[in-house]
């Protein structure tokens, strides 16, 4: 076995976003990404791996309309502020904005060309604005209701604009306008066959078949040569959307090979288009003689009801570009893409990809699999989703509670299959097959809520369900075969009222001889299995425990309680061994890992943490989530690890530990060789350079040195100038942070201040001012700046100070007669000098009385002159002022 490492490290990768909210989305000309309207922001979603790429911050109003220009280099967005949006989405800034309907914009459209934006509200106008002046083009009333959608004709050529209202009662108009300036009057015809409002309009590829779809159940093909109904498509549901199928794409290769049968053989020049509504069913329709050729058996759209009562399968749909196939958007966010397979005989819808905008709150989750390659989520509605790894995209979904499922647990089976156990509001437990996503077992016995589930860990041919009703099941599935079709009855096996509280969480023990149950009623209960007899009692949590754990290697068990504590407990005796406390709200998970030697937690405060066992001590905190961390799965081989909670966000987090070490060693030896071509810089006299490269090592004590040197150099000003010249955004952030630092010391202002003055001098205001932070940085510049601006300016008013004591002592005078002085005396002073050697040599004793002598005379000579103010000037410029 290879030593046991521990873990210091996990790194986050989102793995699940919440990115649509329902309502407006546009889908780019080659399917590559979806921007989603989410509340106030617009997301732009990557349709492969359902990732947010970037997000566009609203106007804190919710938006009502998106769509593209044909290059999508342009977003056009609306919200319910009537303020019409332009973004550049290579820069994500809005580049202009403007109103001009009195209402929301409910639909827009861009032109062909890319020169037009068509709107409509729900004032009943259609404007039509030029998206480079951003001004009205065209001003169209004539609507009875709220224009509900909005076309352009394909054809650039073909100067056209169709839109569809609610007229409200039984009434719904359909109007063809004209947009070019040829012709006084712009509405050519109003089409009325529509008894509700007209949700979709479509084009045939030669452009004189326009398709318009409503909620009452039909579907109008009009001829566009003299806008006559040509005919009438009954739908038997109302249509969401329709789509017409373009003839090169592989849904009519599908279609055309399917039409050879003689029975359905299609009409010659006939097109197709596919209709979806409130059934969540898709249905394609030939246009000549208005066959439906395919209806889809069974609904991958679990239908809702609106607050008005109306059932919501399908609100959207676009035919994708190329060989992509066809986009449903679902009443429950969820963006379905689909294909189209066919023989002589059979045409067949396949579902290739789901993505799900919003999952609601996670509340467990688990791997799936024994390469663990999926993972199921338990998201507070009556179905579970399984995502594969890879594409984060939702695999298929699990589907049979009545109620909100509460927990999940996974297992392999001794036959090698996936098997997922589920428990539910409504009372029952359910086994689910993976690979055939079928139900094969429904447990019924329990009288509350089941909120906790656990597979046997090695015979794997039972689980355990704890429930609300303050009773602990064992279930056996004994009876299973790997053939079944339909679901049995599963049987249990023991029963024991285990609590008097509700049941949070069960665990099985490793050899599938114990079991653990963990109560709100602040105790964690261990019995031995298959009879549930009672082994001990944990007693010692203030609250409820959420979460129980068993040690793969020791004879421990940990809990996590809402007393915001972790504590390891004996099997032996029931006594508490250790407690790891650090969260600030309740602990709701707790989980072993590393061979049992950490612990990862999650809790209410959002945070997720990293324990180790012997040492008590917390490794690592993690704050990736905005609300509660209801759910924590651990990987089995790769430990990997998966978190989810109130925040509709679902992390995925893998150890980092060695990545980390190598990286740190690395830039390790890279500090080294950075460091020697440093001191080379400065050797060779290369400011420029070693300057660069102390930023880039972020040393700012060498950086200190660097500038100080240059300063005692002369020409200081082009050496740091020429340095300076060369930073960068961040670095010139870095370099007004290490100058505020020394500007906060009187014996480095100097520098700093130096500093400070030529970088002012090089970098304009406007790029200063960009800088992240910089009005902090200034803030503390100022204030330090000033308080060294005082001090020299009271210095300066000291030297006025002793000026004015020297000259009163007659040290020194005013400049004026020291220049007249300085004019007169070295002619006096050298004669002075000469004759006082002349005495000193014939008669060194007459020296002191000769010397008194001269001084008198000198005096009587000079009676404005006190001392040598020569010498005594001198020896005051030595003095060093100081602070």
């Amino acid at each position: 076995m290879e030593p046991l490492k521990l873990k210091a490290n996990y790194r986050c990768v989102p793995a699940l976003q919440q990115f649509y909210a329902g309502g407006a989305y546009a889908v780019s000309s080659d399917a590559s990404f979806i921007v989603c309207a989410s509340a106030d922001s617009i997301n732009i979603v990557d349709s492969a791996t359902s990732s947010i790429r970037s997000t566009l911050d609203g106007d804190s109003e919710s938006v009502t309309a998106l769509t593209l220009s044909p290059d999508d280099k342009l977003l056009f967005s609306s919200s319910h502020s009537r303020q019409i949006r332009v973004w550049d989405l290579s820069t994500l800034k809005c580049v202009r904005s403007w109103k001009g309907h009195d209402g929301p914009v409910m639909c827009m459209a861009c032109h062909p060309s890319g020169g037009l934006l068509a709107t409509g509200g729900a004032d009943r106008k259609v404007l039509v604005w030029d998206v480079d002046g951003g001004y009205c083009t065209h001003y169209f009333k004539g609507h009875g209701g709220v224009v509900s959608c909005i076309m352009f004709h394909p054809d650039p050529e073909k100067q056209l604009l169709f839109s569809g209202s609610d007229d409200g009662g039984d009434h719904a108009t359909l109007r063809v306008w004209d947009v070019s300036k040829t012709k006084k009057k712009n509405c050519i015809a109003t089409l009325d066959n529509h008894r509700s409002a007209v949700t979709s309009l479509a084009v045939s590829e030669d452009g004189w078949t326009l398709l318009s779809a409503g909620r009452d159940k039909v579907v109008t093909l009009w001829d566009l040569h003299d806008y006559s109904c040509k005919k009438t498509v009954i739908t038997n549901e109302a249509v969401e959307a329709v789509c017409v199928v373009g003839s090169g794409s592989p849904f009519a290769a599908s279609l055309d090979l399917y039409g050879k049968n003689a029975k359905k053989r299609a009409v010659a020049q006939a097109f197709y288009f596919v209709t979806v509504g409130e059934r969540g069913i898709v249905h394609i329709w030939g246009s000549e003689g208005a066959v439906c050729l395919f209806e889809q058996k069974v609904s991958d759209v679990t239908a809702s009801t609106d607050e008005d009562g109306l059932r919501r399968g399908f609100i959207s749909a676009v035919m994708l570009p190329s060989d992509q196939g066809l986009l449903c958007v679902t009443a429950d966010q969820q963006f379905l893409f689909y294909s189209l397979e066919s023989t002589v005989e059979l045409l067949q819808l396949n579902l290739t990809k789901r993505l799900v905008g919003y999952n609601e709150e996670v509340v467990d989750m688990k791997f799936v699999g024994d390469d663990e390659k999926f993972l199921a989520l338990a998201t507070n509605l009556e179905q579970v989703r399984v995502y594969d790894l890879a594409s984060m995209s939702c695999s298929y979904v699990l589907s049979g509670h009545t109620e909100i499922v509460l927990c999940l647990d996974t297992c392999v089976s001794s036959s090698g299959r996936s098997l997922i156990v589920t428990g539910s509001k409504d009372n029952s437990v359910r086994l689910w097959e993976a690979e055939s996503k079928s139900c094969i077992g429904v447990g019924v016995g329990h009288m509350g809520a089941v909120g906790a589930v656990a597979f046997s860990k090695r015979k794997r041919d039972f689980f355990v369900s704890g429930s609300s009703d303050h009773t602990l099941k064992v279930w056996s599935m004994n009876g299973l075969s790997d053939d079944m079709t339909m679901a049995i009855n599963l049987k249990a096996k023991a029963v024991v009222a285990a609590h008097d509280k509700d049941i949070n969480s069960v665990a099985i023990a490793p050899n599938d001889s114990l079991v653990c149950s963990g109560s709100q009623d602040r105790t964690a209960c261990i019995w031995r299995l298959p009879d549930l007899v009672s082994v001990v009692v944990l007693r010692g949590h203030k609250r409820g425990i959420w979460s129980v754990e068993f040690s793969p290697v020791d004879q421990c068990v940990v809990t996590a309680s809402g007393d915001k504590t972790i504590r390891i407990w004996a099997i032996s005796d029931g006594s508490c061994l250790k407690t790891f406390e650090g969260h600030t709200s309740s602990v709701l998970r707790a989980l072993f890992v590393t061979r049992g030697t950490q612990i990862v937690s999650c809790g209410a405060d959002g945070l997720v943490k990293l324990w180790t066992v012997k040492t008590n001590e917390c490794v690592a905190t993690y704050d990736n989530h905005e609300d509660k961390v209801w759910a924590l799965a651990v990987g089995r081989k790769t430990e990997m690890l998966a978190t989810g909670g109130s925040d509709a966000v679902v992390n995925l987090w893998y150890d980092s530990t060695a990545a980390d070490k190598e990286e740190a060693f690395r830039k390790e030896e890279e500090g080294v060789l950075k460091g020697q071509e440093l001191q080379n810089a400065i050797s060779d006299a290369d400011y420029t350079k070693a300057i660069q490269l102390a930023f880039e090592l972020r040393r700012p004590h060498k950086l200190f040195e660097l500038f100080a040197g240059i300063c005692r150099k002369r020409g200081a000003e082009d050496h740091i100038d020429r340095a300076l010249k060369g930073l960068g955004g961040e670095e010139l952030r870095v370099l007004f942070n290490y100058v505020r630092e020394w500007n906060t010391k009187p014996k480095h202002c100097y520098v700093s201040q130096f500093v400070l003055f030529r970088a002012f001098n090089i970098f304009p205001p406007t790029e200063i001012v960009q800088i992240k932070g910089i009005g902090e940085l200034l803030e503390g510049l100022i204030a330090y700046s000033q308080r060294h601006f005082v001090r020299i300016d009271r210095l300066v008013r000291s030297t006025f100070l002793l000026n004015y004591i020297l000259s009163g002592m007659s040290v020194i005078e005013p400049e004026n007669q020291q220049t007249e002085f300085t004019a007169e005396i070295p002619l006096q002073s050298d004669n002075i000098i000469d004759k006082q050697h002349v005495v000193e040599e014939e008669d060194p004793q007459k020296n002191a009385t000769v010397s008194k002598k001269r001084k008198k005379s000198s005096k009587s000579r000079h009676g404005s002159i006190k001392k040598v103010k020569d010498v005594a000037y001198k020896k005051v410029e030595t003095i060093q002022l100081l602070a």
